[in-house]
């Protein structure tokens, strides 16, 4: 298949690329700067500079494609994630470049359309599994995830196939977030919200790349991208302590998660999400079933032993 790939230079991108070209397909890659592009093109795809934002360009560029898969984000890093505005440009690519690519996509004849979701705007529920029937939550600095799912349900609906994928909490060894998490937890912090008993749901880069290679195969619809065992919080932070052959780390007050407003109260959550319609309706499995395992091999990677 010919393949238009947004995101292509971020975590996932960067994992998916290598894996589509592998697979036989034609890729064509999105890439801001030359330096990105060139990246692109020593991966084996073939490297596009288009905005998101202008329409116009995006269905210049989308014709003759079978696909497209749209991973675009701009995550603030943690230093700036609590400030005000921090997730703007993030909420926008959502909301603009979504619809934008959804546009180009129904007027140039693309069948399948992938679209990149959160998985933490479930409600908060406790010590029950989470299915991609359990009501969600969203709030003002990541509402933009559901528009960005409209979208994909309205080129659905138009007779195509839309495919949502929802990922849970990323982890690697690339990952700034994963680096500040290692760091915060050598100094003994656990850098989170919410009590230690709840539940939270990971995903490696890697497995989260090979379940995007897996949508080209699904059937329309929302699907969890999750690892096999969500774990309390108390468990993901001590093995991570445990792989880095440091003390478990403290765990901050509940209530500080009020003093980070609405993006507090959404990493507070208790979220038990499972992956069961993701690998009943695909060949998927997660190589790592868990951060158990996932800690041990990344602390080695970022350690370089």
């Amino acid at each position: 298949m010919r393949i238009f790939v947004t995101g292509a230079t971020g975590v996932i991108g960067r994992r998916v690329v290598p894996r589509l070209v592998t697979a036989g397909h034609e890729v064509t890659a999105v890439g801001r700067t030359p330096e990105k592009r060139q990246r692109l093109v020593e991966l084996g795809a073939t490297a596009a500079d288009v905005d998101l934002f202008d329409p116009r360009a995006l269905r210049r560029s989308i014709p003759g494609h079978d696909v497209v898969i749209n991973l675009a984000t701009k995550i603030p890093p943690s230093s700036r994630a609590f400030l005000p505005g921090a997730w703007r440009e993030n909420d926008q690519i959502r909301r603009i470049a979504s619809h934008n690519l959804v546009e180009a996509a129904l007027a140039t004849g693309v069948q399948r359309f992938v679209q990149e979701s959160f998985a933490p705007i479930y409600r908060d529920s406790g010590e029950v599994w989470i299915d991609e029937r359990t009501a969600v939550k969203a709030v003002r600095y990541n509402a933009g995830v559901l528009e960005a799912e409209a979208a994909t349900e309205r080129f659905t609906r138009a007779g195509r196939t839309g495919v949502v994928l929802r990922f849970a909490l990323f982890y690697g060894p690339d990952s700034g977030y994963t680096i500040d998490t290692i760091r915060s937890v050598r100094k003994g912090w656990a850098p989170v919200f919410g009590a230690p008993s709840a539940f939270l749901s990971s995903i490696s880069h890697d497995d989260a790349a090979t379940a995007v290679v897996a949508a080209l195969r699904l059937r329309a619809g929302i699907y969890n991208v999750v690892d096999d065992e969500p774990v309390r919080r108390r468990e993901f932070f001590d093995s991570l302590a445990a792989a880095l052959r440091v003390a478990p780390p403290k765990f901050p007050p509940v209530w500080v998660a009020k003093l980070a407003g609405s993006l507090g109260e959404t990493l507070s959550r208790s979220l038990r999400i499972s992956n069961r319609k993701l690998k009943s309706e695909s060949d998927w499995r997660p190589a790592t079933p868990s951060v158990r395992q996932g800690w041990s091999a990344l602390v080695r990677q970022v350690e370089g032993t």
